[in-house]
């Protein structure tokens, strides 16, 4: 298959503008830091929220009650000013933050459980291996790419591609069975078979363009920037 069929094929160079909130969120300014704290919010809440539920057990609505309190927390007592990016990956220091804060909160859970509006969490469920880094590894990507996809959907909006987008949403975010052909696309469309080949080698640059754009903003160093777009993408500098 040629590799300008896959989404994320590319030239293979990076963006050079690096917005890393992870940077931001200790900046003096104050409205920076709260930008730079929301922005780390909305790539990681899903994957907080999942890693609670799934690896702890816990219900739906328990499990949002405790990512809205973990990033209340984090932003109280600036968790994420303490991360060192020679020490390992933001993820990996985050998820570092969240076990530490879920051991505190089952411990308070404990002190208290005999009343009052404590959640009451599951120990033996806290002491199992089920393998944290790759579940939180598997949600954070899909987070990112589904932020990446609704900037790519609005960004396409904007710029009069409505229907380079929807003819994208079409192929490249469908399962391969489900699939149609390029030449199905230009008889639905109303397009030439090249015009829609085109209108797709166009969206998948863009994807890529925003995929990495929305990473270099979760990342600090060029290096582990660069390790993780490898790793999404397949992108080689």
């Amino acid at each position: 298959m040629d590799s300008d069929t896959r989404i994320g094929a590319g030239d293979g160079r990076f963006p050079e503008t690096r917005h890393s909130a992870i940077a931001a969120v200790r900046d003096g300014n104050a409205e920076a830091r709260a930008l730079a704290h929301e922005t780390i919010v909305a790539a990681y809440w899903k994957p907080v929220y999942k890693y609670i539920r799934i690896k702890w057990k816990l219900s739906n609505e328990d499990a949002k009650d405790l990512t809205q309190s973990f990033f209340l927390r984090a932003l109280e007592k600036e968790f994420f000013d303490g991360y060192v990016s020679e020490r390992g990956s933001f993820r990996t220091y985050l998820r570092t933050c969240l076990d530490g804060f879920l051991s505190n909160e089952w411990k308070a859970s404990q002190r208290q459980k005999r009343g009052g509006d404590a959640l009451m969490l599951p120990l033996e469920d806290m002491a199992q291996d089920d393998s944290p880094d790759l579940l939180f590894t598997r949600e954070w990507t899909r987070s990112l790419f589904e932020l990446a996809l609704q900037s790519l959907r609005e960004q396409s909006a904007e710029r009069g591609k409505a229907v380079h987008y929807s003819l994208f949403e079409r192929y490249d975010l469908v399962e391969e069975e489900s699939r149609v052909t390029y030449a199905q696309l230009a008889a639905e469309s109303g397009l030439s078979t090249m015009t829609v080949t085109n209108y797709l080698s166009a969206m998948r640059r863009d994807f890529r363009r925003v995929v990495l754009e929305k990473l270099r903003e979760i990342t600090v160093t060029e290096q582990e920037f660069r390790s993780e777009a490898r790793a999404l993408l397949g992108a080689d500098v």
